[in-house]
């Protein structure tokens, strides 16, 4: 059996493990085996006549979820399209609270637990309050064996990592490539949220992606 069908068939038996314990924690989760069927699963899940947005994601992006969006009508808020800062944070405000928000989680622990770090705060508030529905689209090299270990890949690999592609940035991180606890203005590890729960059942979707 060559290693990829190896890994594959791993991930999808640990991807049903951690989506039972997601189910447990009132989100609702599934289990994509490629990012043609994570699209899948993601436009089915969001409201057309709706508005919809998103907080910085490469996954999403990675799976063409943003220009199925654009090219197929969707009311989209998307900060991308600002002229101005001002313009910039209006939108940021206005997409906290969208019909539906589409993010990633910076980690996922197996028993259910999501973990992100923020730096403006406006991905997690959208998460966490803002928008009716929540779509976050995971792949499994997120997933942590505890929420400590979740919280180990948010700050030492997802941090380090995203703040490579902020060039403008200036903190240990950037020139390290290892998190430095800084308390520079440029942070972009300002919140760190920890959502074991889903308030509202089914109202925070994680799709996990073999991808």
């Amino acid at each position: 059996m060559a290693t990829i069908d190896i890994i594959a068939k791993r991930n999808e038996k640990l991807a049903n493990k951690v989506i039972t314990n997601l189910k447990s924690r009132h989100f609702d989760a599934y289990y994509a085996e490629n990012r043609e069927k994570a699209l899948e699963i993601a436009v089915s899940l969001i409201n057309k006549n709706g508005t919809v947005s998103w907080g910085g994601t490469m996954t999403a992006q990675e799976i063409g979820l943003f220009d199925y969006l654009k090219e197929n009508g969707y009311n989209c808020i998307d900060r991308d399209k600002a002229k101005t800062d001002e313009e910039r944070e209006q939108i940021l405000k206005d997409a906290t609270f969208a019909d539906t928000f589409i993010m990633s989680s910076n980690a996922v622990s197996y028993d259910g637990q999501l973990v992100n770090i923020d730096g403006t705060g406006n991905r997690v508030a959208a998460m966490i309050f803002g928008a009716k529905s929540v779509i976050m689209i995971v792949g499994m090299n997120k997933l942590a064996p505890t929420l400590e270990d979740a919280i180990s890949r948010a700050r030492n690999v997802a941090a380090p990592l995203n703040i490579q592609r902020f060039q403008q940035k200036n903190t240990p991180c950037m020139h390290t490539g290892a998190c430095g606890d800084c308390k520079s203005a440029d942070c972009i590890c300002c919140h760190e949220v920890i959502t074991r729960v889903s308030r509202v059942e089914g109202r925070i979707k994680v799709i996990l992606v073999n991808d």
